[in-house]
């Protein structure tokens, strides 16, 4: 037998442990929602397409719109970059829609200036409720008006639109409630036009999800942020994210699964198991510029996804700076 035989047996006998042998004919997993979470589930789905006859569609239409999707029975897979609210909550129960709520990495909501802006050296989160909250639309229009150090330069503004999971963290975060917003920005569920908008705008200010921005490095530059009052400002990075020190806007992100689908499609259970396991992949992790789980939690993500347990751990209320663990424990 030549090595190179040898090779691929040893290939099929290894995948074969991952996920069994099926034998029907192409099956179909829709998957739909969060911009953020995207580009994770659709390098494992191009991965997993490869070795299973079964296609993958995933799509993006923000964690909200993906949500009202998931819970009408569309589609088997949720991404979420944030959980799942009240009012989603009742939708999948109307519909008799039970879900398996898993986190499946992390992100650091990046706020990001145009790269020859050279006055901006970090912003608070008061700073930002100042620039984003409600009362500041019509009002707050250039950058003197946040410091008076600044130039009087327009203040241009970007961010996701409303059935983002994203804009609803940030909210809840910086301005003490979600979906509490000024409105006059350029809104975008697709992070490349916001990208191309601060790229291109001296005064622009936006923020997005941080693949995006390490991505886009070239032509953005990441403000420091103070989390709390005299205290230092922080860059968001893999290190900031895994010690605690990037708050508040480091966040879980999730995927939803129908539990009716993983119960009974053995395609949906294999695509899951195959997620759990190629996201631990270190060179998953660098090609993407997601923020992987430490091991202790990556296990208890595992574990929960095992004893197929449907239900959230959020009871459909946002909240900021959760941890994995505590998360899964509440789960009942």
């Amino acid at each position: 037998m030549t090595n190179q035989k040898s090779k691929h047996i040893l290939i099929a006998t290894l995948l074969a442990a991952i996920i069994p042998t099926t034998h029907a004919a192409e099956k179909v997993i829709n998957i739909d929602g969060s911009s953020t979470v995207y580009p994770i589930t659709k390098e494992v789905a191009d991965e997993f397409q490869k070795i299973r006859k079964v296609k993958v569609n995933v799509n993006i239409s923000g964690t909200g719109g993906g949500f009202a999707k998931f819970c009408r029975g569309e589609t088997q897979i949720q991404n979420a970059s944030r959980p799942i609210l009240k009012k989603e909550m009742e939708l999948c129960k109307e519909a008799g829609v039970q879900y398996i709520e898993l986190p499946v990495a992390y992100d650091a909501l990046t706020v990001v200036v145009n790269k020859d802006n050279g006055f901006v050296k970090s912003l608070s989160v008061e700073d930002l409720k100042k620039i984003w909250r409600p009362a500041a639309q019509g009002k707050i229009k250039n950058w003197r008006q946040i410091n008076a150090a600044w130039p009087n330069t327009p203040l241009t503004l970007y961010g996701p639109g409303a059935d983002s999971g994203t804009f609803d963290y940030f909210t809840e975060a910086i301005v003490g409630k979600a979906k509490q917003s000024r409105t006059d920005y350029t809104a975008s569920e697709d992070d490349t036009v916001l990208v191309q908008g601060v790229s291109t705008d001296k005064g622009g200010l936006g923020y997005f999800g941080y693949a995006y921005y390490e991505e886009n490095q070239d032509k953005l530059m990441a403000v420091p942020i103070v989390g709390k009052k005299d205290a230092p400002a922080v860059l968001p990075s893999v290190e900031s994210v895994k010690d605690g020190t990037y708050q508040p806007l480091s966040r879980p992100l999730f995927i939803y699964v129908n539990a009716t689908a993983a119960a009974f499609k053995p395609e949906i259970k294999e695509f899951v198991d195959f997620y759990l396991y190629l996201k631990s992949s270190p060179k998953l992790a660098k090609q993407i510029k997601y923020i992987s789980l430490p091991a202790n939690e990556y296990m208890a993500v595992n574990k929960h996804w095992k004893a197929l347990k449907p239900g959230t751990g959020f009871d459909g209320v946002p909240e900021v700076g959760v941890k994995i663990d505590d998360l899964l424990a509440r789960i009942k």
